[in-house]
């Protein structure tokens, strides 16, 4: 029976057809990162203070400083309190005067913000004081979304294909993520973000894995991750150009309905139709695939294409079932874990930095670009595993040394928030780096009939992580390098769990679970001295 890579090989390993498939895989890409932390740019911070207007019924004729003095206590600092007021009496303006006014509450009555300030989430929804902690909050739901989506998604499409599942995430994104733009509430907001985080179509580009040569698939996924950074530097250019949040989310949420036309373009994973026994389906779709890369598939080659006298098929408990499959899932979920918590710890740490949002923003979407680039080599120069765990070591320490710098004094020549800005872009260079590499490496480690749910299950345990992230930020209120001292010393450790894992550079993807071996050292050399035949054939 004809061995699948034999059929790549005849279709053209990375032909025009496989080109294509990357790209249409890769544009939704552009605009997921603005659901991942556009809302960074949504909450920006403004002054404002307690709504003291119960004074205007005793004296109307007051200024606005005079009104700010005589019911707002100052700080320490000489500035008046954000959060609290003295409380309203009844006495005559005379008296107020006169004698002051002592006793101190909470804003009872809301807060009041610039007149000239567009709309935002922090204005419109008052999250400030005691409800700022929802804005965390409603990016830890988001996460929560998105392991959701990545667990339930994740198996779905190894039961029933890569390309429904995929269409069905789009519209969710496009359908919800327009819906945000209209809700009334915070706590609507929350939810509706949720469901849009449960579409996770990034997990879905693997499927573009799937289609390619061994020597093409890292090339394959990192040209789909360089669209999630042009993705990220969209983020930032649209966010300085639309400040109203409403329309910001329009604007990043409308786009996606452009991309129904894939109902009909895009194509279902030869392999994954094979494992399920279709085999003319896989035979036409193979057949299409050849017709646009102008070659031509040997009658004789798709005649030995047969459908297995069992249909495979796995279950989320098979991962733990087979030992190697077991050791494989739990060392990448941490790996996974970890790249999640150094990524989205600095990702949504930009405000924190000291330098404008907008330009730190940029700067992180771009050095993206050459983070997800140089993977393509290096991955090939070094092996999956070499890098994974020198990414993970570095992007740690790199948090740690963060948490050392001192507060810095105003006559020395570089400022504090240049130095930590420029940590901090390195760090996002690696930890993406990681991120990317950990994307290779899972969807070369799991089997076909188990490779969305494999990955799905790491993705769960980096939402869980991601869930966390926003939650610890607020933490730098206990001490300010208790945040950043988290997301160092989880990815060191994690990087030492890397070592047992097999090497999967120049393997083929195994299709089932096989026998109770890694992939690595399933008929390494054999195929290798193959690959190597045919490459020179071509």
């Amino acid at each position: 029976m004809a061995e699948f890579r034999d059929l790549i090989s005849a279709v053209g390993e990375c032909g025009l057809y496989q080109k294509l498939l990357i790209l249409l895989l890769s544009l939704p890409l552009l605009l997921n990162p603005f659901q991942m932390v556009g809302q960074v740019f949504m909450v920006v911070e403004v002054p404002y203070h307690c709504d003291t207007s119960w004074i205007r019924a005793v004296g109307p004729n007051l200024t606005e400083e005079e009104q700010l003095n005589l019911t707002l206590p100052r700080g320490t600092d000489g500035e008046f309190e954000q959060c609290s007021m003295y409380s309203p009496v009844d006495w005559d303006l005379d008296s107020i005067v006169a004698y002051g006014l002592n006793d101190t509450e909470k804003c009872i009555n809301g807060w009041v913000y610039p007149a000239e300030q567009p709309p935002s989430l922090l204005t419109e929804f008052d999250l400030v004081c005691d409800r700022a902690v929802l804005n965390d909050v409603s990016q830890s739901i988001y996460m929560a979304g998105l392991l959701i989506g990545a667990t339930l998604f994740g198996m779905l499409s190894d039961r029933i294909g890569r390309r429904p599942v995929f269409l069905i995430c789009i519209l969710i994104q496009a359908v919800f993520g327009l819906g945000t733009a209209f809700v009334p509430h915070i706590y609507v907001f929350m939810a509706i973000r949720c469901v849009v985080g449960a579409a996770p179509e990034p997990l879905f580009f693997l499927s573009a894995t799937e289609w390619v040569g061994v020597s093409y698939r890292t090339k394959a996924l990192m040209i789909a991750h360089t669209a999630f950074a042009i993705g990220q530097m969209m983020v930032a250019g649209l966010s300085y150009g639309i400040h109203n949040w409403r329309l910001l989310e329009i604007a990043g949420s409308a786009p996606l309905f452009a991309l129904f036309f894939y109902i009909w373009v895009l194509p279902e994973s030869p392999r994954w139709l094979v494992t399920k026994g279709r085999i003319e389906e896989a035979k036409k779709v193979l057949q299409k695939a050849a017709a646009t890369n102008k070659r031509s598939l040997p009658p004789e080659l798709l005649e030995q294409l047969k459908p297995e006298t069992e249909v495979k098929s796995g279950s989320f408990l098979d991962l733990f079932r087979k030992k190697h499959l077991r050791k494989v899932t739990l060392i990448m979920s941490c790996v996974w874990f970890a790249d999640s918590i150094v990524y989205y710890g600095l990702s949504l740490s930009v405000t924190d930095f000291g330098l404008n949002i907008y330009l730190t923003q940029l700067a992180f979407g771009a050095v993206e670009l050459p983070a997800r680039i140089s993977c393509i080599f290096t991955l090939e120069w070094f092996g999956r595993k070499k890098v994974q765990s020198i990414l993970l070591l570095v992007s740690g320490l790199i948090c740690l040394i963060l948490t050392g710098i001192s507060e810095g004094e105003p006559s020395q020549p570089v400022s504090r928030p240049t130095v930590i800005t420029v940590l901090a872009i390195i760090g996002k260079l690696t930890s993406t780096a990681a991120f990317s590499t950990s994307y290779v490496y899972a969807a070369e480690l799991f089997p076909t009939i188990l490779r969305q749910t494999g990955v799905g299950l790491c993705s769960t345990t980096a939402r869980v992580a991601g869930i966390l992230a926003p939650l610890i930020i607020p933490l730098d209120q206990y001490h300010r390098a208790i945040p950043m001292a988290i997301f160092g010393s989880i990815p060191v450790l994690v990087a030492l769990l890397c070592i047992p894992l097999p090497e999967t550079r120049g393997i083929d993807l195994a299709d089932d679970t096989g026998n109770d071996q890694p992939p690595a050292e399933v008929g390494t050399g054999n195929f290798e001295i193959k690959e190597e035949k045919k490459s020179q054939k071509m």
